[in-house]
């Protein structure tokens, strides 16, 4: 078979698989269905040692939908209601570089003194990003992103299932400004998001999938402008191709990868996700917000799956939205100029 016909057959496979698991979980009352019940899926068969594979154009694609689902719920209320906001957002930037530097000691201890891969893969930041930032420096690149791979899928997986067991659902409820699907409107609306997602790009900006589609989704419905709503359809499919992605990255020879670099990388998050549950409710207090909510903001996981978590579970989505896509900024911008202070003050010390 022409490997490139091997290919498709395999991400067909992959995505029946995941569509099966989606409806399952779906069927049991799982939280997330769309994304967890495929993330899981593809992890374990993965892992299993069936070969799987996902597609970069529907991750996109899926990153696209989501992005276009969260600017929708930014109304100019809502936009208005996080302004005062923004002492509570510096501090969710704050507490990511505490947990990250904590965590990079820790796993500077589990990698014999590998500065760089502790570094990198300890940052609260994008696997692809932080991986990138990792090479340049000299670190490891298979190690930053199992660490990366391993901390989202934890953090994905437990918060959802520790809210559904604490019965924590709705109880910070956000709508988008539109409910109803208009054909033109939502054409106009993918053109739009499609021109915020090409412009990202065309900048070369980290993430312009999301962030792209985010920005100009945003902009318009903060502007009162209301085009249409996104069809829940598009939002399980961006939610499913992300759970592949996710889940892809678990191949048979991960779990044989530093097994005891993953242990340490298992504990951390375990330790972070605990720590942040303190540190947001905190923070809650002091700033009138639901510690659930405030939690999936300040949690050691990623812009999409924290906010499609809020998106699912009615907690907060510009809330959770706007504390994730500034820590995204701020750890971006200061990683490797805080990597490059640290190695010096290393350096100093003699160690």
């Amino acid at each position: 078979m022409p490997p490139r016909l091997e290919r498709a057959w395999r991400v067909g496979l992959t995505l029946l698989l995941a569509l099966a698991a989606a409806l399952v979980f779906e069927r049991l009352h799982a939280p997330l269905p769309w994304m967890i019940g495929p993330l899981l899926v593809t992890a374990g068969c993965g892992m299993a040692g069936l070969r799987l594979a996902a597609s970069g154009a529907l991750r996109n694609a899926g990153l696209w939908m989501i992005g276009i689902a969260l600017g929708l719920y930014f109304t100019p209320a809502v936009v208005a209601l996080l302004l005062p906001l923004a002492p509570a957002l510096l501090a969710g930037i704050a507490w990511a570089f505490v947990i990250g530097y904590a965590f990079y000691r820790f796993l500077l201890r589990v990698s014999g003194g590998d500065r760089a891969s502790s570094f990198f893969a300890a940052a609260i930041g994008g696997a692809s990003e932080m991986a990138l930032l990792a090479e340049r420096h000299g670190g490891r690149v298979d190690r930053v992103a199992a660490a990366h791979s391993l901390r989202v899928l934890l953090v994905v997986v437990l918060i959802p299932f520790g809210y559904q067991a604490a019965g924590i659902h709705g109880i910070d409820p956000a709508v988008p400004a539109l409910q109803e699907v208009r054909p033109l409107g939502l054409a106009l609306l993918l053109t739009a998001s499609a021109g915020g997602v090409a412009l990202l790009a065309l900048l070369r900006a980290p993430n312009p999938w999301v962030l792209g589609a985010l920005a100009a989704t945003m902009a318009l419905t903060a502007a009162g402008v209301e085009l249409s709503a996104l069809p829940k359809a598009a939002s399980n499919a961006g939610q499913l191709f992300i759970g592949v992605a996710l889940g892809s990255r678990f191949t048979a020879g991960f779990a044989r990868q530093a097994p005891r670099w993953l242990a340490a990388v298992a504990a951390g998050t375990l330790a972070m996700i605990v720590a942040s549950a303190g540190f947001a409710w905190l923070l809650a207090q002091l700033a009138g917000l639901h510690p659930a909510t405030v939690l999936l903001g300040t949690s050691p996981g990623g812009i999409a799956e924290m906010s499609i978590t809020a998106k699912v579970l009615q907690l907060g989505v510009p809330v959770v939205t706007a504390f994730h896509v500034t820590r995204y900024v701020a750890v971006l911008t200061l990683t490797a100029p805080l990597y490059r202070w640290e190695r010096g003050r290393a350096a100093a010390r003699g160690g």
